[in-house]
């Protein structure tokens, strides 16, 4: 397994991003000095920022743990992963073991969760998880994706029903060890080597490999039922798979009803060819199986030509593989493999046939280097060493096509690879490091780790970009670190590098307006979204129809006033006569809702007055 720990290097670490997550409508940034920024939509408190607000702007989170003193003490973040409503964060103890105890002492008491067993497995520089919300309501099944119950939640002063709004410590790994009776040493030395390294999650469920190669699973995930079948069932523990005893589980994605491992073939991973399992649901074809039915128990997917896969990501219902086979040159040429659903395109065949078995892309290039595989919901997008993108699969809302805005019901859908440039002229992102997809829209991390683009669905401020509207083409995430270096390269270009105390000053003051303007704009963009809303709700009730940008009338368009009298009549007048039918039943019933009301009122009123005549009378 890959440990999380490894990806910190050296060098400006707080604003170099070495880790990327992306969940339904939010994201996540990890620099490597530990930070991590969230951004995207909040409710459900996915972002871990204290509330369930939209963010428009990668913010930063508070993981301190409360210590004795009153303080909090630091903890570095080594690893992300984000599902579609949660999120979660591998933090490492750097500390002595009895500071350790300490924090983990101080986090029991402040929220009331059970660690007694916890503290005895935990050794010091050990990793342990920190969770951004807690479970679902009871409306949403009760999945358990973060491995907290609900009565905990209720004790935390930032929890809302049954979720939180801030990191919360994961604490269910109570006497859950898997048995090694290979390895030496009593029990307890056995239990104290137990090391998270790597986390995951998807769809509503979250994943952990252990320092072992165990793969741990909890939330919604595909297991075995009460009456011995298979079942998405709800765990608030973490769960070992059993399956690879014997193995080592170095990757791992999952879909909303599938999962799927990379796996050493044998005890421990010495960076030789993996082998590919799947398990879960089977309803479209997503395990690669060849067939449609289901499987409780991991199967292996085979792959022709004996391609070694080294990445595997899954969207709601298909999966995608990158393998690569050595040539005499010694170079790694890479084949994406895709199989499951395949209506939107996803699948990047050129239709939209489903597949039963791993199928190679063959419109990408041959000879390349792939470097990440990441899907949506219904989209999938690739990233070479080179730095080209390319996209297919969904396009509403993904930007995957340059002439998407075109009309028709399936002509933005993108059935091949698109190329997608960075810039007009300049078609490949710089140094790429990592892409990730959302549900509707792509991230990816380049120039280092000290640049990020997006693009796609925009709403809720998914796309960092301070907009909250949709991007069919790369837009700049800004985060504060990007926007400090956007500042000094403009003082370079101009050459007046501060060195005296007046240009100090001046960068100084421009930083302030500058940070001053951009919490203007947050706030602009919040009423905005309000606005936006309650707009769409009345004009939905009104006309039947969401409110978009073509229902604008051409005078308030074009002049920014109108005749609202005038636009009516012109309104009904070219309204067909089923339309005319909808306002006429709208109207009625809004009438009568007001005579009901005030009918209401009118009553009580009488009511009162009978009341005080009666005690006047008496």
């Amino acid at each position: 397994m890959e440990d999380a720990g490894k990806s910190l290097k050296s060098g400006n670490l707080s604003r170099k991003v070495v880790d990327l997550a992306a969940g339904e409508a939010h994201a996540l940034i990890l620099t490597g000095d530990g930070s991590v920024y969230s951004w995207g939509r909040g409710t459900l408190g996915r972002i871990g920022n204290g509330s369930e607000k939209d963010e428009f702007f990668p913010v930063q989170l508070n993981f301190g743990n409360p210590n004795p003193s009153g303080t909090q003490d630091t903890v570095k973040i080594v690893g992300i992963a984000a599902g579609a409503y949660h999120s979660l964060a591998l933090a490492d103890l750097l500390s002595s073991q009895n500071r350790c105890v300490k924090h983990l002492q101080c986090y029991y008491l402040h929220f009331k969760t059970y660690l007694t067993c916890m503290q005895a497995t935990v050794a010091p520089k050990s990793v342990e998880f920190m969770s951004c919300i807690s479970m679902y309501t009871l409306d949403y099944c009760m999945d358990g994706q973060l491995g907290t119950n609900g009565e905990e939640s209720h004790d935390n002063e930032n929890a809302v029903r049954d979720y939180s709004l801030v990191p919360r410590l994961l604490n269910r790994f109570v006497e859950l060890h898997p048995a090694d009776s290979s390895s030496g040493g009593s029990e307890v030395e056995r239990k104290t080597s137990l090391k998270i390294c790597a986390v995951k999650a998807g769809g509503m469920m979250s994943l952990a490999i252990d320092n072992r190669g165990t793969l741990w699973m909890w939330g919604n995930c595909p297991q075995q039922s009460k009456e011995g079948e298979l079942a998405l069932v709800s765990s608030f523990t973490p769960t070992p798979v059993w399956d690879f005893q014997g193995q080592s589980v170095v990757k791992v994605a999952c879909g909303n009803e599938h999962v799927v491992a990379l796996v050493s073939a044998g005890e421990s991973y010495n960076g030789e060819d993996l082998v590919c399992y799947s398990w879960g649901y089977n309803t479209r074809g997503q395990l690669g199986l060849g067939d449609r039915e289901s499987r409780l128990h991991p199967e292996v997917v085979n792959i022709i030509y004996e391609d070694s896969p080294y990445e595997v990501a899954c969207g709601a219902y298909h999966t995608a593989l990158l393998t690569r086979i050595k040539k005499t040159s010694e170079t790694l040429h890479s084949t994406c493999w895709t199989f499951g659903l395949g209506d939107n395109g996803q699948l990047g065949h050129g239709t939209t046939q489903s597949t039963l078995f791993p199928t190679p892309i063959k419109e990408l290039p041959q000879n390349i280097s792939l470097i990440a595989v990441d899907c949506g919901l219904f989209h999938t997008s690739v990233v070479s060493s080179a730095g080209d993108v390319w996209s297919w699969g969904m396009e509403k809302g993904l930007g995957l096509c340059p002439d998407a805005s075109r009309a028709g019901t399936d002509s933005g859908d993108a059935l091949s690879p698109r190329l997608m440039p960075w810039k007009p002229n300049q078609p490949k992102f710089p140094d790429p490091v990592k892409l990730a997809c959302g549900a509707a829209h792509t991230v990816i991390v380049a120039q280092g780790g000290y640049r990020m683009w997006s693009w796609g669905r925009g709403r809720s401020g998914v796309l960092g970009d301070g907009k909250g509207a949709d991007c069919y083409t790369p837009t700049v995430v800004l985060w504060p670190q990007m926007m400090e270096d956007c500042e000094e390269e403009e003082v370079k270009s101009k050459g007046e590098q501060g060195k005296s105390r007046e240009k100090e000053t001046e960068a100084t003051e421009a930083e302030e307006k500058l940070s001053s303007a951009l919490n203007e704009l947050k706030l602009l963009k919040i009423k905005l979204s309000v606005m936006e809303k309650y707009a769409s709700i009345l004009h939905g009730s009104v006309f039947g129809k969401p409110f978009d940008e073509q229902g604008i009338p051409d005078s308030l368009r074009n002049s920014g006033s109108f005749d609202i009298g005038e636009e009516w009549e012109k309104m009904l007048g070219a309204a067909d006569h089923r339309r005319l039918i909808r306002l006429e039943m709208f109207y009625r019933d809004m009438l009568a809702g007001v005579k009901d009301e005030l009918m209401k009122r009118r009553i009580k009123e009488i009511v009162k007055e009978c009341i005080q005549s009666s005690e006047v009378t008496n």
